[in-house]
């Protein structure tokens, strides 16, 4: 760090160190997260794996599957440049067949490629059991498989799955970085180190790989590729080419599966993500849980799988007798191991850099929990970009900038002079990648991002190739388009608006509105918020283009359709509370509908069956209005929204598809296993709360200890409902009663949801219309965060507790129905509880319908209130700076 001294003069050469030190990144100020824009280059690829950036943008990437592909930004298209034949299955013993990791995995230019035209692709032949690094010329078009120069074989197992490795990078020396994965099966460890020594299962000891210094797996290799084909070794690998017992083309040692690599231009430091294991707690007899690592390696080095993981070791363990031994010694490390050719005692295990489990880091907590899988990422440095159009901003200079396969952030990681870890911070928090599986800054500036799709071997909808494109001047404005209608019958006034529009920098704008029937121009409007009038039916598009003095414009589209009115559609209760739900309480309810073409249910015109009648139980966590209003408006199947978008937040996609096996069963799968069991919902709870392995094979499915019990339970039983032939959902009737039980481990944090919905028949020219009608029934203990609003109130770190600070303080409850409510109890920390307070309606000086004195007896406190109906605004105000409150009970007795 530079010191100045302020009571000198400041010299030209105190103000350039000051300039340096700006630039590299310790006192930029932090961008605006507006300033980056994602940009979507292709779409719906095919296993994507790795990339490389030519000159004008056009990126050349390996499928898995065995093709090459170029993206041409010019065009905007893709065209397949060659197709290999790979191998893409392992056959076990039994002659069982199944997929693999391997394939085709990587491909890179050479670093004079504008004059030699060489490529270097690393795949898995058909016929043989090897993983291959392969130079080819390529300068466009087709790719001439004839000139193929075979450079390095890796000589792998092909009877049990997995880990491939497959980053390759060049350093400054024109040095070939290439990563091997272990080639081991690991899940039959419990999740622990695989180190089956017993005869025939060498393909679960990854002694023979990673361990051993005489096999090319489970490695960093580093080559020097010379023009003839061959490759010499480069000074400063791990081992002296010659050492007995060793293969002098390793760089680091002790890898599981490492992927994708990047250097420190300023130092020449190599880092790289590391996969780790599947284990999720820890054992005495064993070794530690597992751990994902990014790590650092100043120099070669041994990383330490699989004896170490994160910054722990492994005891040795006898798979024959089940029996534990000794820990293993960092400092000296040996591999005795039947499937050893290498040497016994090892280098010295290195600590990773970072380290991180299934579970909150509580050393990264920034990481977050749950699935994970190390990716890595590229190493910010200004000086390695000339003339780039979308360069990164200070702030992110020499910052290491990761992602995670399954996570899907990116986290931007700063370390000092000396490689020690500083600190970590979400780069672009509102950025979710989805299976994000190579990633590195262009030429022209831009983060490029390959995203697999969250998923294993398979074609995913969401796999794409993107950009990240920093904007350090004029921005484009911000847009939005609305209108008050869209649909209704002839002729139809509209509301256009453009509410929510912005500059980030400023600027005066400019609005422009052009409405369009089938493509074909109709009427153009440049106010702001204009009103139109449609006069004939169809499906109309308004797009609103705005313009800032510079030139840079955003549009955005709304879609009206004219001809056809929205069918109305009433939820009523013709008893019971409106706002809240309270467990065994009956309520009635009568739905109606009027459409203006088609009729109404009173009139019989509409028939009850015509009309989606639900009634469901959606878990804490999620806007349960959204969930609802997100349902195809005809499926009364909302019971498992809840669980999908538990599903959705979870890691279970990672290795669950709903009807085709993937890393693990397919949930249909799971639950025809399990049909008819009346444990099942209990016994699968709580393995996926716990973890386990062997009822599928060997695959090892991670704890979730981080989830609720009735989290956990929600998502089983809508896995348990996928052995039911998918008949259509059962109708409630339109006029009925239902009765609110509580739900098991529910207290405070669910909501029932009440909808019903009619789809209109349409016309030849409009389109049919749907008309819903939601009411949210909230559990009537609220935790106070979830108050609507807070005058006078003080609050710890995570808003769970809040403290008045005055008389007169109050929290506010917005639009509550009180019909039938008796009391308002608040829950408290302290024997102050909340203190003495008031209730009072609409306003915070308004008619009081309740008061309390102060709790005596520690954790209540409670008013009895006023008998009052309809909705109305709810506040409870406070006579004294006094009491910790923590949730506020609503109740009808």
């Amino acid at each position: 760090m530079i010191k100045l001294s302020f009571w000198k003069p400041i010299t030209a050469l105190s103000l350039l160190l000051v300039s340096a030190y700006i630039a590299n990144g310790q006192t930029a100020a932090k961008p605006d997260e507006n300033r980056f824009t994602k940009v979507v280059l292709q779409q719906k690829l095919e296993e994507p794996m790795q990339f490389q950036i030519l000159d004008g943008g056009k990126v050349l990437y390996a499928e898995r599957k065995g093709k090459l592909k170029l993206y041409d930004p010019a065009t905007g298209k893709m065209v397949v440049v060659a197709e290999f034949n790979v191998s893409r299955e392992y056959v076990s013993k039994s002659g069982e067949h199944s997929e693999g990791e391997d394939g085709l995995q990587g491909v890179i230019l050479d670093p004079d490629y504008a004059k030699n035209h060489w490529i270097y692709i690393y795949y898995s032949p058909k016929e043989e059991s090897v993983n291959r690094l392969s130079r080819f010329t390529w300068a466009g078009g087709k790719l001439n498989m004839a000139t193929e120069k075979k450079v390095l074989d890796v000589v792998v197992q092909r009877e049990e799955c997995c880990h491939v490795g497959g980053g390759m990078l060049f350093d400054k020396d024109k040095n070939l970085y290439l990563t091997t994965g272990d080639n081991t099966f690991s899940r039959s460890s419990d999740g622990f180190t695989p180190i089956d020594e017993r005869a025939g299962e060498g393909p679960r000891d990854a002694q023979k790989s990673s361990g051993n210094t005489n096999d090319l797996r489970g490695k960093i290799l580093r080559i020097h590729p010379e023009p003839d084909g061959s490759y010499t070794i480069p000074e400063g690998n791990l081992f002296p080419k010659g050492t007995p017992k060793t293969r002098p083309e390793i760089y680091t040692m002790g890898n599981r599966n490492p992927w994708r690599l990047t250097i420190d231009s300023k130092n020449g430091w190599l880092f790289w993500g590391e996969v780790g294991p599947d284990g999720s707690n820890s054992s005495d007899l064993r070794g530690p849980r597992s751990y994902d690592e990014f790590n650092i390696a100043k120099k070669a080095g041994n990383y330490g799988w699989p004896y170490f993981n994160g910054k722990e070791a492994y005891r040795y363990y006898n798979f024959a007798t089940k029996e534990s031994g000794a820990w293993w010694d960092p400092l000296k490390p040996t591999n005795n191991s039947p499937n050893n050719t290498g040497l016994n005692v090892l280098p010295p295990a290195t600590d990773p850099f970072i380290w991180y489990p299934y579970a909150v880091s509580e050393q990264f907590p920034e990481m977050g929990s749950g699935g994970r899988s190390a990716v890595g990422g590229p190493i910010f440095h200004a000086a390695d970009f000339k003339n780039a159009k979308y360069l990164f901003p200070a702030y992110y200079e020499g910052k290491w900038l990761i992602t995670d396969w399954v996570r899907g952030w990116i986290l931007a990681v700063t370390f000092d002079d000396e490689g020690k870890f500083i600190s970590m911070e979400r780069f672009l928090p509102n950025l979710t990648l989805r299976g994000p599986i190579d990633m590195k800054f262009g030429p022209d500036g831009s983060l490029y991002i390959m995203e697999y799709g969250n998923g294993y071997f398979k074609d995913l909808p969401e796999a794409e190739l993107i950009k990240i494109e920093f904007n350090g001047g004029n921005r484009k404005p911000e847009v939005q388009a609305t209108a008050n209608k869209v649909a209704g019958p002839l002729p139809l006034k509209v509301q256009l608006s453009s509410a929510g529009t912005s500059d980030s920098d400023g600027d005066p704008l400019t609005y422009n509105w052009k409405i369009t029937k089938n493509g074909k121009l109709v009427q153009t409007k440049t106010a702001a918020n204009p009103e139109i009038l449609l006069s004939t039916a169809g499906v109309y598009k308004a797009t609103l283009t705005v313009t800032d003095p510079s030139g840079a414009r955003n549009s955005k589209s709304v879609e009206i359709s004219a001809g056809n009115a929205v069918p109305v559609v009433n939820f009523n209760f013709t008893k019971g509370n409106t706002s809240f739900f309270f467990p065994g309480n009956t309520i009635n309810y009568a739905v109606s509908v009027t459409d203006k073409e088609d009729g109404s249910l009173a009139n019989k015109k509409i028939l009850p069956s015509q009309v989606s009648v639900s009634i469901n139980y959606l878990s804490e966590g999620y806007d349960m209005t959204v969930v609802a209003q997100n349902q195809n408006k005809q499926d009364v199947g909302a019971q498992f929204a809840g669980a999908k978008a538990l599903i959705r937040k979870s890691d279970c996609n990672a290795c669950h598809t709903v009807d085709t096996r993937s890393l693990g069963p397919s949930f249909t799968e799971v639950a025809l296993k399990y049909k008819g069991s009346k444990t099942a919902e209990e016994t699968l709870t709580k393995k996926v709360i716990n973890g386990g392995s062997g009822v599928w094979g060997d695959a090892m499915m991670p704890a979730h200890t981080g989830m609720s019990t009735a989290e956990v339970s929600s998502i089983i039983k809508y896995v348990l409902s996928l052995s039911e032939k998918k008949a259509a959902a059962k109708n409630l009737p339109v006029t009925g009663s239902y009765t609110t039980h509580e739900q098991l481990g529910q207290t405070n944090k669910g909501s029932f949801i009440f909808r019903a919905a009619y789809k209109d028949r349409g016309s030849k020219l409009a389109p049919a219309q749907t008309g819903e009608s939601i009411v949210v029934l909230r559990n009537p203990t609220l935790l106070v965060a979830n108050a609507d609003a807070f005058d006078g109130i003080d609050f710890n770190g995570n808003k769970s507790v809040a403290t008045p600070k005055e008389k007169g303080s109050f929290i506010q409850l917005k639009n509550i129905d009180l019909t039938g409510i008796k009391k308002l109890e608040l829950a408290g920390t302290d024997k102050k509880a909340s203190g003495a307070f008031e209730v009072r309606l609409d306003a915070a000086d308004g008619k009081v319908i309740g008061h309390s004195a102060a709790s005596v007896d520690g954790q209540k406190t409670s008013a009895d209130l006023v008998s009052s109906a309809g909705k109305h605004d709810v506040f409870i105000v406070f006579a004294e700076a006094a009491g910790k409150v923590t949730a506020i009970n609503i109740k009808d007795r």
